[in-house]
């Protein structure tokens, strides 16, 4: 348990980390996505915006636990399992939820498609530090 909560913690800091980055990036290269964040459909309420500096630290303990319940790495490549590691949790958890979300909530399906890439690069980084970890 320690070390699942532990790998978590590492994880979420890193992903904190890279989230942020990614917003302030977002916020230079596409400007007018970024934009869409401050419409109507966003709440941005300071007790709830903590969520979102909280966000990665549960995302990232939630990872290793499944990582460690479930994956296997037995000397395999860390690009190879951190990507299939990616894809099966995009595909179980990411991608049903952004169909969720593209039917009840008005955001454009190009915000939507960047956060399915942000799950799965969130699930790929974490993977890779686990492996790291677990070696």
């Amino acid at each position: 348990m320690k070390t699942i909560f532990l790998q978590g913690i590492i994880a979420g800091a890193i992903l904190l980390i890279l989230s942020i980055v990614g917003l302030y990036l977002m916020m230079w290269l596409l400007p007018g996505m970024a934009m869409e964040y401050f419409g109507p459909a966003f709440i941005s309420q300071m007790p709830r915006n903590i969520l979102y500096y909280v966000h990665p630290f549960v995302i990232g303990t939630g990872l290793s636990w499944l990582w460690n319940r479930l994956w296997n790495i037995s000397g395999k490549s860390v690009l190879r399992e951190s990507l299939q590691f990616g894809l099966a949790y995009v595909a179980i958890a990411t991608f049903p939820y952004m169909l969720l979300i593209y039917s009840a909530i008005d955001v454009s399906l190009p915000v939507v498609i960047t956060w399915l890439l942000f799950g799965f690069a969130e699930a790929v980084i974490s993977a890779a530090i686990f492996h790291k970890l677990n070696i």
